[in-house]
């Protein structure tokens, strides 16, 4: 590694490198992090786009498209199952979750403006090697190859077909929910071969996904939520603190349920406020698997956040202009991606530059972002808040995305009930379908960008030919994720599961991220120390909450996972 200045002429041995791989660009003169990893070189960096209100679709990028997919399976899955049971009470956990992904979210960012390359390459370029790190966060990754959503998605699907909600224990509704799950994990594929860009595919597709939804559920809520249920739901967002209880009948008043104390319904107290009057609290621990999943994929989540600093290069943002985008098999032969990422050097001019364009990130993040977070599940969980009786508890939860289609349909009436009735379920299912879309592709745009980055084999390859490595890559995804919807039986296994992995992936990759930032970049270029403390604390909570969600389902884990194979088992048994 040099030991140049940033600003300063690259040395002879840095140009005789760069000319060995063929190229004649100049190589950045420091190269920082591992030297499995092909260096960085120089460019200008573009000016950022000035804003003003009357240019307001300089704003749709990466922002709107994460946005439309964070509107998902946490906001109409899980949401609602808490809410249901315990009303607005406890979504202040999604508001902390949030709240870091916002600001994890424009960290990321801030490497891919730096760099052109997308936060998975520069977690690849810290110690200890690249190998170290496939392995690392192919771990971190499986909630992410879990089809969870798809196989949630058949719900509602399946009940516009047969004109009511299907029952998973019957034999017939269960192979058509198998069926349906899998026939809408492979759509999802369709529109990421198409479009030119992927990205672009993806972006129209979340266009039209955050219309129709925000257009609809807006709707119910202003018709028919009382303002009763619009305050219990903005004042849920902000009740830190409420935990779910199991509330007795103390009668020796000593804190606790002792043998023949009666105990009531679900209920929720507040931690702190439990201190300060010297109570005990008797934690109720059924649900706490679901408000991790809740926690977790409230906003994006996971690692599914990273696809964000994808999507900037992909937009031509910063340094991204240089570098490329991921093309579609269909339509998108002209687009090229480099094989590395290309630097500026630091100077008045590009410092300037530079705070305009992590401006502009931000305004992104923090106007159309986080704001598509907080409707998207204010909405969902208001419906459930408003038409179900509070304290419902789902016996099955593979029907949790269509439970309150019924309720909509009695309130509304006999003359429109049973048309909301079919909108409802059709909003569902655009809903988890189409984030079915976004995780998919952020699976793939993780490998696929850092192997094409790390991989010496591949950096021979022609820029041009990304999309096949693309392409190979959906294939053998696709084909895992059928195998998953075929064999594992019930959603407890797969909603749960991934919860609790997508908690564990962003609290790492919140600390992976600050090192990045920290070791990478430059000095001026770096966080600052509010967002440095945001990130630590961003990592305590999601990795605290996985861990209590791991002890409390672990032994539902091994129950379902004994049931799941043991039954696959079974069946092959008598198939022989």
């Amino acid at each position: 590694m040099s030991s140049q200045e940033p600003g300063s002429a690259p040395s002879a041995a840095e140009v005789s490198r760069a000319s060995a791989a063929g190229s004649e660009e100049e190589v950045f003169s420091p190269q920082p992090g591992s030297p499995e990893m092909p260096p960085w070189t120089v460019a200008e960096l573009p000016e950022p786009p000035r804003f003003n209100l009357g240019q307001l679709l300089l704003m749709v990028g990466p922002g709107l498209v994460m946005g439309g997919a964070a509107i998902g399976g946490g906001e109409w899955l899980t949401g609602p199952v808490v809410t249901a049971r315990y009303g607005g009470a406890l979504l202040w956990l999604a508001t902390l979750s949030v709240v870091f992904q916002v600001i994890y979210n424009v960290e990321i960012s801030r490497y891919t403006l730096y760099s052109g390359e997308p936060i998975f390459n520069g977690k690849f370029r810290i110690a200890p090697h690249p190998l170290f790190w496939v392995f690392f966060y192919l771990i971190l990754d499986l909630g992410s190859f879990l089809p969870y959503l798809a196989s949630n998605a058949a719900i509602p699907l399946a009940a516009m077909i047969n004109g009511r909600i299907p029952d998973a224990t019957v034999a017939a509704d269960a192979a058509l929910l198998r069926m349906l799950g899998v026939g809408i994990f492979v759509s999802v594929f369709i529109p990421l071969c198409l479009g030119g860009k992927v990205y672009n595919s993806i972006r129209a597709i979340m266009t039209f996904k955050l219309i129709f939804v925000l257009t609809f559920l807006m709707f119910l809520a202003v018709r028919y939520s009382e303002w009763e249920t619009w305050k219990e739901i903005g004042a849920g967002f902000l009740q830190f603190g409420n935990v779910p209880v199991v509330p007795v009948e103390d009668l020796n008043a000593n804190g606790i349920r002792d043998a023949g104390e009666a105990v009531h319904g679900p209920n929720v107290d507040n931690v702190f406020s439990a201190m300060l009057n010297g109570r005990n609290l008797a934690f109720d621990l059924s649900l706490l698997g679901i408000l991790a999943s809740m926690v977790a994929i409230s906003g994006n989540g996971g690692l599914t956040n990273t696809p964000i600093s994808s999507f900037t290069r992909d937009q031509g943002w910063g340094m991204g202009k240089h570098v490329g985008a991921i093309p579609s098999m269909v339509g998108g032969h002209a687009i090229e991606l480099s094989h590395s990422g290309k630097v500026f050097r630091l100077n008045p001019l590009s410092l300037e530059r530079w705070k305009g364009w992590v401006a502009h990130v931000s305004r992104e993040q923090y106007m159309v972002w986080l704001p598509a977070c907080f409707i998207g599940l204010a909405l969902p969980s208001m419906l459930s808040v408003q038409f179900m009786e509070r304290g419902t508890i789902l016996q099955d939860k593979w029907q949790a995305a269509a439970m309150t289609a019924g309720s909509v349909r009695d309130v509304v009436g006999p003359s429109l009930g049973q048309t909301f009735w079919y909108m409802t379920l059709f909003c569902g299912f655009l809903i988890l379908g189409s984030s079915m879309v976004t995780t998919a592709d952020g699976v793939l745009r993780r490998w696929v960008d850092v192997f094409w980055t790390s991989s010496r084999r591949l950096r021979t390859w022609d820029p041009r030919h990304i999309g096949k490595l693309y392409f190979g890559v959906l294939c053998v995804y696709m084909v895992g994720g059928i195998v998953m919807l075929l064999t594992v039986r019930g959603d407890t296994l797969l909603v749960t599961a991934t919860g609790m992995m997508y908690n564990y992936a962003l609290g790492i990759s919140c600390l992976h991220t600050l090192i990045v930032n920290c070791t990478l970049l430059p000095e001026p270029l770096r966080p600052k120390l509010w967002q440095k403390i945001a990130l630590v604390l961003g990592a305590v909570f999601f990795i605290s909450v996985g861990g209590m969600a791991t002890y409390a389902e672990s032994g539902k884990l091994k129950a379902s996972f004994a049931s799941t194979f043991g039954s696959a088992a079974e069946t092959t048994d008598a198939a022989e």
